[in-house]
């Protein structure tokens, strides 16, 4: 027989526990809404006492230490590399394209191509590629032409190709477009000109040559072909040992407001090698997207005047 107030078995409920008076109360009382009763919940203020950890990850981890600052969360470029040197500021003037926020903080830029082995060695005519740098010589974009092989072993300085502009995080900012033009003083309705693209699709202005039978000249146009700046050379554009200079002159020609320079690179990378170095100034509060034209026409002038394709010699002339 079991003892009093415990169940003979273990599904049957306790024995009501006798008290005086003849009276029966429950053999295990509890407060009521306490921590037993399910339905009622834990008052104001109550703390469960469980460690709730640390907070969620919102951020990719990235390098600790010496080395490359953390890069950006989400979309960002690996090792905190910046579209340029220094940052952009927040607010970014209307009408900028994307990618070219970094031009309207500088007022000169400069140009490196790229020595191609091959092409040194051999003579067998390679895309060209190039770095822009800042004053400080901090790479902000790199361009690579585009087009085929027999276009440019067979067309030479004169050769049409597509140059895509990138950022550090590698994305395209600026096109240039340059179609196949003749070199003839008696064609003066098919000279040499470049569109410039930013984004790509969106045609930002162009770089045009103007006719004159000894001196270089071009015109800097905008997106409606308007012309806003001329740009001219020497009438001899060779480098022996000094720089060749392209005065950048307001739309009327008379006031100089800037200068594209072909620098020289030294004897050994002139004379075995087709690389050159060049140098654009132009003022500081210069609409950003004709600072992009200029670009286009420093290239323009450099597949001119200083391309040296195999044997044959780079021209010197308008018309050579």
């Amino acid at each position: 027989m079991s003892a009093p107030g415990y169940p003979d078995g273990p599904h049957q409920p306790p024995y009501p526990m006798p008290q005086p008076g003849g009276h029966s109360i429950a053999p295990y009382p509890s407060a009521p809404g306490g921590y037993g009763d399910p339905h009622q919940a834990p008052p104001p203020g109550f703390n469960m006492g469980y460690n709730q950890g640390p907070p969620p990850v919102m951020f990719q981890p990235s390098q600790v230490g010496p080395g490359p600052a953390p890069g950006p969360q989400y979309g960002g470029p690996p090792g905190g590399i910046s579209p340029a040197p220094v940052g952009v500021p927040a607010a970014v003037a209307v009408g900028v394209p994307p990618g070219l926020e970094y031009l309207t903080q500088i007022d000169q830029i400069l140009i490196h191509q790229k020595v191609e082995l091959l092409e040194a060695f051999i003579g067998f005519e390679t895309n060209n590629q190039y770095e822009i740098k800042n004053s400080l010589g901090q790479k902000i974009y790199k361009a690579k032409e585009k087009n085929d092989c027999c276009t440019r072993n067979c067309c030479g300085s004169l050769r049409s190709f597509d140059m895509k502009i990138k950022d550090n995080t590698d994305r395209e900012v600026i096109r240039l477009i340059r179609p196949f033009r003749c070199v003839s003083c008696w064609c003066p309705c098919c000279l040499q000109e470049m569109e410039v693209q930013a984004p790509p699709g969106t045609t930002i202005g162009y770089v045009k040559q103007d006719w004159h039978p000894f001196v270089p000249k071009f015109s800097i146009q905008g997106a409606n072909k308007e012309t806003v700046m001329k740009l001219e050379g020497p009438c001899f554009a060779c480098n022996c040992c000094g720089d060749v200079n392209f005065e950048l002159k307001s739309k009327d020609g008379d006031t100089p407001i800037g200068r594209i320079s072909k620098q020289w690179s030294g004897l050994l990378k002139e004379v075995f090698t087709d690389t050159d170095n060049f140098g654009i100034q132009f003022p500081l509060d210069m609409d950003v997207k004709m600072k992009a034209v200029l670009m286009g026409a420093c290239f323009l002038i450099d597949f001119m005047f200083f391309e040296k394709v195999g044997e044959a010699n780079q021209r010197s002339m308008v018309f050579s």
